[in-house]
C-alpha cells in the first residue's frame, strides 16, 4: 500500500497532532496509559535508534509507546563525533554493504528528513612530509575518490557534497589557520555531513513521533520485560503500571543485555576532547590526521557550535559494567592531543582542554580481536521471550535500523502496519515539515536557526533572545522552549541534552542559575 503523504494522527486526546513534549503532556499520557494499557508496540530506549523506531511505528499507524529510564539522548547518542558519515572507512576495510548503506542514509538525512540540522563539512588532510608515510597520500586520494563514487551511487547531489579535490597551501591555511606550515604542500579535501548536534536529532525524532501519535515518556523504567509486556515504573511520581504490547522492541544500545540477557555486546569507548576554536585559528574545515601505523584510522579536529573544536576519537575496549556516563582516560586524552599536534603549528597542551567526553559503541560481541575491527553492521534479534532487540549500527544509519526492527516486529507478531515511509518524512524543523513557519527578515541569531531550523519562529515566541550567560550563544528563549516543547524536566536536561552548554563544566556553572530560573517560570506558568 502506498502511504499517504501525511498519515493522520489519532483523533482522540488533547495532544493529537502536536509535537510538544513537556511535563504536563507526560503526566496526562501516563494517566491515559494506565486507563488503556494495551498498545501495539512498546519501545524501550530513548536514544537515536529508539526514537527512530517510535517514529517509524507511529507513522505506520501503530499505537506506540516509547519509554526511557532517564532522558532522551542520555546515552551514546549524545557522545558522537556529530558526523553523518558516508561510509568511507567501511569501504576501505572491504565492508561494501555497510558503506553503501551509510551513504544512502546520509543522503536521506541531508536532502529530506533533517537537512536543517546538517551541513557539508570539508575534511582536510594536510600534505606534510612527515605526516604521511610513502604512498599514503595516494591511498587517501583513492579513498576520497571512492567516497565520491559512493555519493553518486546514493544519489546525493554534488552541489550538496562537493567532490574530492586538492587545494594549495594558502587555501589550506584559510580553512584551518592552525595547521603547520613548514613543508606544507596543500591538502586533500573531501566533504561529509556534520550535525549541529547529535542530541537535537534525537529530539527531532521523538517530537515527530509524538506528532504522529506516539506516547514518549522519559523517567519511566521498564522492568520484567517480555516479548509482550513490561512493568513500567514512573521514577518521578513513583507509580507503576503493567503494559501489554503486541510487540516489544529493545533499543537500549549498550544496555541491551540488561533488558535481554540473551544479548552479548562488546562495548567500545570513543573519546573526544574539547578545545576553544581560537586555539586552531577558528577553523571552518575538519583537520584530518592519520593515526600512526594505521591505514584506516584518523583523528579529527571538528569545528563545533558554541565556539569549540572537538578532537576525536578513540576506539578502546570498555569491558565491565556499563556506566551512566563513561569517563575518558588520561591515556586517551594524551593520544588525541599527540596525534593532532603532529599537524599543528602550535601544539595543544592539557591546559587547552576545556572538556572531554566519551561514548560507548554497542558493538556485537564476535569474539577476539580489536574493537576497531568489529563490524558496524546492525542486527535485529529475537529473544526466547519474543522480544525484538536492535543492536550495533551507528548514528547515521538509525533510520534503516528502525525500519528493520519494526519490519521484524510486524512480521513476527502480525501487527497491522502500513509500509515504512520514513525516508520521505521531514522531522520537526526540517523544510517541508507541516509546522514550519516563515521567519522574520532579521533579528534571528544564526546559531538559533542552525539548531532549530523551521521551528525557529516558534522558539522566538517562547522568550527573550538575550544570551543565557555571557559568551554563550544560547538564548533564554531556547531554554524556555526546551521546557515547553522539548520535554526537559530539570536543569540537567537543559544543560546536557537540549543544549550542549554542559560539555564545558565552567559554562554549565555560569548558565545554571539562569536556566533554573527559566525552568521554574515555565513550570509554574
Amino acid at each position: 500500500m502506498t502511504p499517504p503523504s501525511t498519515p493522520s494522527t489519532p483523533a482522540a486526546g488533547p495532544f493529537a497532532g502536536s509535537s510538544r513534549l513537556n511535563g504536563i503532556r507526560r503526566a496526562v499520557e501516563l494517566d491515559a496509559l494506565a486507563d488503556r494499557p494495551q498498545v501495539d508496540l512498546l519501545v524501550i530506549g530513548g536514544g537515536v535508534t529508539g526514537a527512530g523506531v517510535a517514529l517509524d511505528a507511529a507513522a505506520r499507524g501503530l499505537r506506540t509507546v516509547l519509554v526511557e529510564s532517564r532522558d532522551l539522548a542520555f546515552g551514546t547518542s549524545r557522545w558522537s563525533s556529530k558526523l553523518v558519515h558516508g561510509g568511507l572507512r567501511y569501504l576501505a576495510s572491504g565492508r561494501i554493504g555497510v558503506a553503501r548503506e551509510s551513504a544512502v542514509e546520509r543522503g536521506v538525512l541531508m536532502t529530506r528528513t533533517a537537512p536543517h540540522l546538517i551541513r557539508a563539512l570539508p575534511q582536510l588532510v594536510p600534505l606534510l612530509p612527515d605526516l604521511l608515510r610513502p604512498g599514503q597520500g595516494a591511498l587517501i586520494r583513492a579513498g576520497f575518490h571512492a567516497g565520491d563514487a559512493l555519493r553518486l551511487s546514493a544519489g546525493t547531489p554534488g552541489a550538496l557534497l562537493p567532490r574530492m579535490r586538492r587545494i594549495d597551501a594558502e587555501r589550506t591555511r584559510r580553512l584551518v589557520p592552525g595547521v603547520r606550515t613548514a613543508g606544507l604542500r596543500g591538502a586533500l579535501v573531501a566533504h561529509d555531513g556534520q550535525l549541529v548536534d547529535d542530541a537535537r536529532l534525537v529530539l527531532a525524532l521523538a517530537r515527530t513521533a509524538a506528532q504522529y501519535g506516539a506516547t514518549v515518556l522519559t523517567r519511566v523504567r521498564a522492568e520484567d520485560v517480555t516479548g509482550g509486556s513490561a512493568r513500567l515504573v514512573d521514577t518521578v511520581g513513583g507509580h507503576e503500571l503493567t503494559i501489554r504490547a503486541g510487540a516489544v522492541i529493545n533499543a537500549t544500545g549498550v544496555w541491551a543485555g540488561e533488558v535481554d540477557p540473551s544479548i552479548r555486546l562488546r562495548p567500545s569507548r570513543g573519546t573526544h576532547v574539547l578545545v576553544d576554536a581560537a586555539a586552531l585559528g577558528h577553523p571552518t574545515a575538519a583537520l584530518t590526521v592519520p593515526v600512526p601505523g594505521s591505514t584506516s584510522r584518523f583523528v579529527f579536529a571538528l569545528p563545533q557550535q558554541l565556539g569549540r573544536v572537538a578532537i576525536g576519537l578513540t576506539d578502546e575496549d570498555a569491558p565491565g559494567p556499563v556506566p551512566d556516563e563513561p569517563v575518558p582516560t588520561d591515556g586517551e586524552i594524551g593520544f588525541l592531543l599527540d596525534t593532532v599536534n603532529a599537524a599543528l603549528s602550535t601544539a595543544l597542551t592539557r591546559a587547552d582542554v576545556r572538556g572531554a567526553y566519551a561514548g560507548l559503541r554497542p558493538l556485537i560481541d564476535t569474539g577476539g580481536g580489536s574493537t576497531a575491527d568489529i563490524s558496524r553492521e546492525h542486527a535485529v534479534l529475537e529473544s526466547p521471550s519474543g522480544m525484538v532487540t536492535v543492536v550495533g549500527g551507528k548514528l547515521t544509519t538509525y533510520r534503516r535500523m528502525a525500519e528493520d526492527a519494526v519490519d521484524a516486529a510486524v512480521r513476527l507478531r502480525g501487527l497491522p502496519a502500513r509500509a515504512c515511509w520514513t525516508a520521505r518524512l521531514p522531522l520537526v524543523g526540517a523544510p517541508g515539515h507541516r509546522d514550519s513557519r516563515p521567519l522574520p527578515e532579521r533579528g534571528v541569531p544564526a546559531s538559533l536557526l542552525a539548531r532549530h531550523g523551521g521551528a525557529a519562529a516558534e522558539v522566538l515566541e517562547a522568550g527573550e533572545l538575550t544570551p543565557v550567560a555571557e559568551g554563550i550563544d544560547v538564548t533564554r528563549a531556547e531554554i524556555a522552549y526546551a521546557v515547553t516543547h522539548e520535554g526537559a524536566l530539570d536543569v540537567a536536561d537543559v544543560l546536557h541534552r537540549r543544549t550542549r552548554i554542559g560539555l564545558v563544566a565552567e559554562d554549565a556553572e555560569r548558565a545554571a542559575k539562569a536556566v533554573e530560573e527559566i525552568l521554574t517560570e515555565c513550570q509554574e506558568s
